[in-house]
């Protein structure tokens, strides 16, 4: 039995439309996002991708020279970002800019995924 597909074509086409360089980071960010739980559903809002469960849980946020990995409750996640990688001064939102492939860090964004989706169902403890 097949495994449901769980990208769209609307992200696909998004992300086919970037720079080489960009479109390189983004693919690898939206393959960790994906990994962080079978539970995430993708989805295109506000012209970009933006992962769910129960509630937002990030989105990548693309520019000329990078990438923004964001947290919609970011804010929250302060302090279970023990590598100090979450920026950002608004309300709520933070996000992790990666501007080359060797920034990412495949198992701490997983983390801070796993976390943010906890959030959403309600059970974030200290």
């Amino acid at each position: 039995m097949d495994k449901p597909k769980r990208t769209i074509i609307d992200v696909d086409t998004f992300i086919l439309s970037l720079p080489d360089d960009i479109q390189s980071i983004t693919m690898v960010l939206r393959e960790t996002i994906l990994a962080a739980s079978p539970a995430l559903v993708e989805e295109y809002k506000w012209s970009m991708p933006n992962y769910s469960y129960k509630g937002l849980v990030c989105y990548l946020q693309t520019a000329k020279k990078h990438v923004n990995l964001g947290f919609h409750k970011g804010n929250e996640l302060v302090e279970k970002d023990i590598n100090n990688l979450l920026q950002g001064s608004g309300k709520t939102m933070r996000h992790i800019r990666i501007t080359k492939m060797d920034d990412i860090q495949s198992e701490t964004f997983i983390s801070l995924i796993q976390t943010a989706i906890t959030l959403n169902e309600g059970e974030f403890n200290d």
